[in-house]
């Protein structure tokens, strides 16, 4: 028998409901307003009274409409049909959805359950196997999707028998498991697993060892991801936190894209719906849109659902990274998702933190971030998940709680500058601000000098010294005048600008210069500091800002030409013997 509950009282969308029985904390019910069921969520339980949060609206409820409760968590669906899905918080499919805005009350299937995959078994008769070890696969889009044990069976179990190969609707038994028991369970592809509780199916989470190259240079040069690793990107609106976002998504070296817009504004959202279908993937040739899923919460659809959508996100990414894939999962913004939890704890009138946030914030972003890495799976594969969430904090300021906690989960701070943006120096990310902890890693180093070059961190730390003295003598330029400063101070200046124009700007909307693989990157950002590293003699500053603006205008002409193509080779001869003439 389920419990059952009737409506006590209503605060906006959190409602308190009178149980006639047991109810656990984040268990799923449906609470009726007239003919309209409407999903809620258990976020308080005090006594016989249940606080839960609406998915919808809650108006027209009434004191004494019935509550029915589940006796589970909020759960997704997995199986294959997963990928190129439009879903929303709560895994609706989008797309099955009629009108505009989607009406309170609507549910529909996350999958196709009528749709027949080609099943290949890897598994056989008499196999030990355990949760989330691979008994088959099918095709989905170009990702071999594998059909795991469920997550929730945490028992050791013999394989008793596996279908033969064919076409097998989701629902249809793949396989047949004995417990130590003897008890026979069937599985089929599809499986549930609660949002808010990490899928922990694998036997070792090592730290991240291998850097996941996105193809932007002030982030692959300056301030490495890591695969497995996690990041946040805070900045002022306007400065560049959605495109470089969908820049990322686009060229990660990466098998799987999750795009939650957890709260975002809906025309950024349009963009991602719109351009994805178009766009090839530069790695595997197919549709960019093939290997992406898009969980859209945008900030007109209900608060409760922000917090929901971030957690399916990383639950679906944690179900693909046990099919030994790279999967990114990137959150658009992470703050509405902040100021979801600031209403939620408000309306339960709890006991506020700074800037009435929650006071437990801090454990609760860190506890999100901590499900990201890299691991090593049953079957002795690996797979990751890097998560890379972005900040809004209110007038820019990096000092307010969502930033500061996000600090602290995340390995690496890409700080969007609104001098930068404003002075349209794209991607806006400060290299003096930015940090990646990940370059401290040795496994890391160890990467970059088998990968790239030995010791290439050091190079990467030089570059951001001469940035460092270059914006120190900037700031004596302006303060004593062009006069009032030896010649070097304009020098050390136009070197950080070099590396600034050349390495850490580039253009998103260049089919060439959007894209920068890392063996260019290595190449560019040497022969840069190579001339960094070089002493000039200048008349005077005027000579000085001559010599390196035409010196600018060559290496990004240079940027704008297609790798080891003649206009490339071009460009670096004429840079070649344009330092040769003045260094003589």
């Amino acid at each position: 028998m389920k419990t059952t509950g009737r409506v006590n009282g209503i605060i906006s969308n959190i409602v308190i409901v009178k149980a006639d029985g047991a109810v656990g904390q984040n268990e799923i019910c449906y609470v009726w307003a007239g003919d309209t069921k409407m999903m809620a969520e258990v976020i308080k339980v005090v006594g016989d009274a249940a606080y839960v949060q609406v998915f919808d609206s809650t108006r027209g409820l009434k004191i004494g409409d019935k509550v029915e409760f589940e006796g589970h968590m909020l759960e997704v669906t997995l199986a294959p049909g997963i990928l190129s899905r439009n879903y929303d918080g709560l895994q609706n499919d989008l797309e099955k959805m009629d009108g505009l805005f989607i009406a309170r009350g609507s549910i529909t299937d996350p999958v196709d359950f009528n749709a027949e995959w080609e099943f290949t078994p890897l598994a056989k008769a008499g196999d030990k196997v355990s949760a989330a070890s691979w008994l088959g696969e099918v095709k989905e889009q170009w990702v071999m999707h594998k059909i795991m044990v469920p997550f929730t069976m945490t028992d050791s179990y013999t394989v008793k028998s596996v279908a033969k190969a064919g076409k097998y609707k989701v629902t249809d038994t793949v396989a047949t498991l004995t417990d130590a028991e003897g008890r026979d369970h069937d599985v089929t592809m599809v499986q549930k697993w609660p949002v808010k509780q990490a899928v922990r199916c694998y036997t070792e989470k090592p730290r991240p060892s291998r850097v996941m190259i996105t193809g932007v240079r002030a982030i692959d040069t300056f301030n490495p991801m890591a695969e497995g690793g996690t990041g946040f990107i805070p900045g002022p609106f306007g400065a560049g936190k959605t495109v470089l976002q969908h820049a990322i998504s686009k060229q990660a070296d990466a098998d799987v894209i999750i795009m939650v817009a957890c709260g975002e504004r809906a025309n950024e959202v349009v963009e991602i719906f719109k351009e994805f279908p178009e766009l090839i993937d530069p790695r595997t040739g197919h549709n960019l849109m093939e290997r992406t899923i898009i969980i859209c919460n945008t900030s007109n659809m209900p608060v409760a659902a922000r917090e929901a959508s971030v957690y399916t996100g990383m639950t679906i990414g944690e179900y693909y990274r046990s099919m030994g894939l790279k999967v990114l999962v990137m959150a658009d913004s992470t703050s509405r998702w902040a100021q979801a939890l600031r209403e939620m704890s408000n309306r339960l009138e709890e006991l506020p933190g700074q800037d009435a946030f929650p006071m437990d914030l801090s454990a609760i972003i860190s506890n999100f971030y901590s499900r990201a890495g890299l691991v090593k799976l049953v079957g002795g594969e690996t797979g990751s998940v890097t998560f890379l969430g972005t900040v809004s904090p209110a007038g820019g300021n990096l000092k307010e709680p969502v930033t500061e906690s996000t600090k602290k989960a995340a390995r690496c701070f890409y700080a969007l500058s609104q001098g930068r943006a404003d002075s349209k120096r794209y991607p806006a990310i400060d290299p003096l601000e930015s940090y990646s902890k990940y370059l401290e890693y040795p496994e890391i180093r160890e990467y970059l000098d088998g990968q790239i070059e030995k010791d290439w961190v050091d190079l990467v730390y030089a570059g951001k010294t001469i940035v460092q003295r270059g914006k120190e003598a900037n700031d004596q330029i302006n303060i004593l005048g062009d006069d009032g400063v030896p010649v070097e101070y304009h020098e050390r200046f136009w070197k950080s600008e070099l590396i600034d124009f050349v390495i850490l700007q580039q253009d998103a909307f260049d089919d060439i210069d959007a894209n920068c693989p890392i063996e260019r990157q290595q190449m560019m950002y040497k022969m840069v500091l190579g001339i960094c590293n070089q002493t000039f003699s200048f008349a005077d500053f005027e000579e000085c800002s001559q010599f390196f603006k035409g010196l600018i205008n060559l290496f990004r002409q240079m940027n704008y030409s297609e790798w080891k193509s003649e206009k490339f080779e071009g460009y670096r001869k004429q840079i070649e013997q344009y330092v040769s003439e003045k260094t003589k």
